[in-house]
């Protein structure tokens, strides 16, 4: 469209605003179309051919720096249907950050469904999407950058052509498969990539972790990342491998936080348990000290197996030292030591069972089972659940949540005057819309309404979508 056009549709558009006839400054061609014996005709006619010209015949052509995107892929899973699309944009809006949000997105995705992008979209970085977004990971990057892309298996010479997502999912599957050739993949391609891509490439390493990997994790110790160095120096306590040269002197340090005594007339035992700080300072220090060490590192400090370091502790004596120790033992503990103190703890009950939730990312599907059953029983949550990472939804029944303690404390905390008992209340609530089943789903709520939360509370959102969302009949046959 030239000016001269554009200045001509202006002259009719300001004169119909002003309530005129304006027939008689149209163009002469238009004229001729647009004629009728009625005027009222000629100047509806007349801005039937304007519209036309507006927004279909005479669109602007798009500038040259615009880049068409290519379509949004389809995903492996079909889109939430859209009748209980509104309960899920209620259960997104009250989720108050990414962590929650997430648990919403993997509930949809447990039942066999996706979102629609307009009420879900992952961003281009987001690592803790089901898998099943990773096309749409894919086409959020590729806005950033072009790739021709790949349908071939991924190797040294495709590598470029796959998005961080497909290929991480790609070498996530070679690693169960194919756990050498994958690692030699690692090996050659990523140092080139930049420590945000290569953080969660180096990670799965963790799949299908054997005496094999030891080599390259030890290799990582020259890494330019401070966090590869870090996730590497873990990987290799998980297989028993001390850290590197020098790595004892905060060993040593964390060691001065612990005292070792000894307990049993008959079978003497050595105990270990947190020495008494002395300022907050020194508080901090031993937090830190517990975040940089190893768990084999510190066992063998004191001349025992990480075992026994386990079997040892005085669980209770320190709260927050038995906090330092559960990630300690989640990070870099081998999958038998983080077995075994998950057992120790879940045997113990009561508030022992809550340090198991450091543990939960490490623990099989059966053992996280047992861990929240525990919990709920017990009735010693306190929002704990909702911190926890890893674990499944929509699998608690009923008959788990009305067997023990559970709902007659969560009443009580319901019917609080105070506000600090409603909240907790109102969190556990929300955590367990994630965790049960949808016919649970359906009677707890009624539950806690009965018991006085109101009705249109929003923490109730996620269980009216668990209750509403019936797990898609193509994905339960899988």
């Amino acid at each position: 469209m030239n000016e001269p056009e554009q200045a001509g549709l202006a002259r009719l558009r300001d004169g119909w605003i002003s309530g005129g006839a304006v027939f008689e400054l149209a163009p002469a061609e238009w004229k001729d179309v647009a004629a009728a014996s009625n005027p009222d005709e000629q100047e509806r006619r007349l801005l039937a051919i304007a519209a036309q010209a507006l927004d279909v015949a005479l669109r602007p052509a798009a500038p040259k720096t615009l880049k068409r995107r290519p379509q949004l892929p389809m995903l492996a899973l079909p889109m939430l249907p859209d009748r209980l699309r509104p309960l899920l944009r209620a259960a997104l809006k009250h989720a108050v950050d990414a962590r929650r949000k997430a648990l919403v997105v993997r509930l949809v995705a447990s039942r066999g469904f996706v979102t629609h992008p307009m009420d879900w979209m992952p961003a281009a970085s987001d690592q803790n999407a089901p898998d099943v977004y990773a096309p749409w990971l894919d086409w959020q990057a590729s806005a950033e950058q072009e790739r021709p892309g790949s349908a071939d298996k991924l190797n040294a010479d495709n590598w470029a052509d796959f998005y961080p997502a497909a290929r991480r999912l790609a070498l996530a599957a070679m690693r169960c498969s194919e756990p050498a050739a994958a690692r030699q993949l690692l090996e050659a391609k990523a140092p080139a990539e930049s420590a945000e891509i290569r953080l969660p490439l180096v990670e799965l390493i963790r799949i299908g972790l054997g005496p094999d990997d030891a080599p390259y994790l030890k290799s990582l110790a020259a890494d330019r990342s401070g966090k590869i160095r870090e996730l590497a120096g873990r990987m290799l306590a998980m297989l028993g491998e001390h850290g590197e040269a020098g790595a004892d002197v905060p060993v040593a340090e964390l060691a001065g936080f612990i005292e070792e005594g000894k307990a049993g007339f008959i079978r003497r035992r050595t105990t270990f348990g947190p020495a008494k700080t002395k300022s907050h300072a020194q508080e901090q220090r031993r937090a830190e000290l517990f975040e940089l060490c190893n768990l084999v590192d510190l066992a063998a400090r004191f001349g025992v197996t990480e075992s026994d370091f386990i079997t040892g502790w005085q669980f209770g004596a320190d709260n927050n030292a038995d906090i330092f120790l559960s990630r300690m033992v989640a990070a870099s503990g081998s999958d038998a030591a983080v077995a075994h103190m998950a057992d120790t703890l879940i045997a113990a009950g009561g508030k022992a069972a809550l340090l198991v939730l450091q543990l939960a990312p490490r623990l099989d599907t059966g053992r996280q089972r047992v861990l929240v059953r525990q919990i709920v029983k017990d009735a010693q949550f306190s929002g704990a659940l909702s911190q926890a990472q890893g674990i499944e939804a929509g699998w608690l029944g009923w008959d788990d949540l009305s067997n023990g303690r559970f709902l007659a404390t969560l009443r009580n905390g319901i019917a609080a005057k105070e506000d600090a008992p409603r909240r907790a209340a109102e969190d556990i609530v929300e955590t367990i819309g994630y965790l049960v089943t949808a016919p649970a789903a359906a009677k707890f709520i009624d539950e806690v309404v009965a018991a006085g939360l109101p009705p249109a509370s929003p923490s109730l959102g996620l269980l009216r979508l668990n209750a509403a969302l019936t797990a898609n009949p193509s994905q339960s046959a899988r």
